[in-house]
């Protein structure tokens, strides 16, 4: 067995991301070749930027928020995921690359749009946090430093998503992307196997602090 086969997905993502963002940062012509345009998409069948949007961020507080995040509850999903299935590392992959997929579709209503474009690994990192929620809702999570049970934080998170998504994106964020790409994360469990719900409602009615 060698070094790289001993990694986690969530940690081979992150360095990934990380060498192709900061590549990125140095060559302009690289973000406009691999960020989601759903003009080109759709008009150009430039169908691989639907996945390649989410290996560059728009600067170094995207990348760090969105990695930091994707490694921290990426390795615990991974950990999760082993005790459900045979094949974890395969079904991590599908669940982060089918994430910003699915949370790529509503961009596609932009595409008569060629000035609307996005960026970020915000998609399938929101699943990947939403899994960790799924498995363990009363985990702690640190919000500005502040603790906050897993099931509060993702009902709050998905309200503002959703409240955010309707005031039209003025603050440049892709909060359907983020909203989407935590659904997907929350019902993936379960189509790897639909009796993982009783196991959920246990977890959820019996908080542990």
């Amino acid at each position: 067995m060698n070094f790289i086969e001993t990694m986690s997905p969530a940690t081979i993502l992150t360095l990934i991301t990380v060498a192709i963002t900061i590549w990125a940062f140095n060559d302009r012509q690289i973000v406009e070749k691999l960020i989601m345009s759903p003009y080109a998409v759709v008009h150009k069948k430039q169908w691989w930027r639907i996945i390649t949007h989410a290996f560059i961020h728009a600067n170094w507080t995207h990348l760090i928020f969105n990695m930091i995040a994707l490694w921290s509850f990426g390795v615990a999903v991974g950990n999760y995921f082993s005790q459900v299935t045979d094949m974890p590392q395969a079904q991590f992959y599908l669940m982060y690359f089918g994430a910003i997929i699915f949370s790529s579709i509503p961009d596609l209503k932009k595409r008569n749009n060629p000035n609307y474009l996005s960026l970020g690994a915000s998609g399938g990192v929101s699943a990947v946090i939403f899994a960790a929620i799924f498995f363990n809702p009363w985990s702690l999570i640190y919000v500005f430093f502040l603790p906050c049970p897993g099931i509060v934080f993702g009902v709050l998170y998905l309200l503002y998503c959703s409240y955010m998504s309707k005031q039209g994106g003025n603050d440049n964020i892709n909060h359907d992307a983020h909203f989407y790409g935590s659904i997907f994360g929350f019902i993936y469990p379960l189509l790897l196997e639909p009796s993982l719900w009783q196991y959920f409602i246990h977890q959820l009615t019996h908080p542990t602090f």
